[in-house]
């Protein structure tokens, strides 16, 4: 069972492997997104992944990543559970070990309503939103903060 794993810090060869994970993720939840706008986001994750001062993941028992996540400071800037693992407890195994890291932040796109409900059922509130995301698109992000 996937929850019966730890959640480890992610090693460089996996990178190609959570962008994998990443694409299946968002096929299954972020339905306003376009095969161009997914195509055009690939390489801005991969190198997103590879920035990011943490990144963490699950692996089921072939070592195939399930869920992974990446923490900036006190920001959790991605989290992508596998369509097949998602309402089964393990993105809330994600957050409760990137808030025992000091996230208190999250941005979640406004078109994503079952992302924004999960923040919002563990504690996160909006506190702003941008009608961009961060390439510029038309895509609102909601931006939310820990309000234990």
């Amino acid at each position: 069972m996937v929850l019966d794993k730890d959640i480890i810090p992610v090693k460089p060869e996996k990178v190609d492997e959570l962008v994998k994970l990443w694409e299946l993720s968002v096929r299954a939840t972020h339905f306003f997104l376009s095969e161009s706008d997914i195509v055009a986001l690939r390489p801005l994750v991969k190198e997103g992944i590879k920035q990011l001062e943490n990144v963490y993941c699950i692996c089921d028992e072939w070592d195939k990543a399930v869920a992974f996540m990446g923490i900036e400071g006190n920001k959790l800037e991605m989290l992508f559970v596998h369509p097949q693992c998602r309402a089964r407890g393990v993105g809330k195994k994600m957050i409760n070990q990137a808030l025992s890291l000091g996230v208190r932040y999250v941005d979640v796109n406004e078109q994503n309503p079952q992302a924004v409900g999960f923040y919002e059922h563990l504690g996160f509130r909006c506190f702003r939103r941008s009608e961009l995301d961060g390439q510029g698109n038309p895509f609102p992000i909601l931006h939310l903060k820990l309000k234990k």
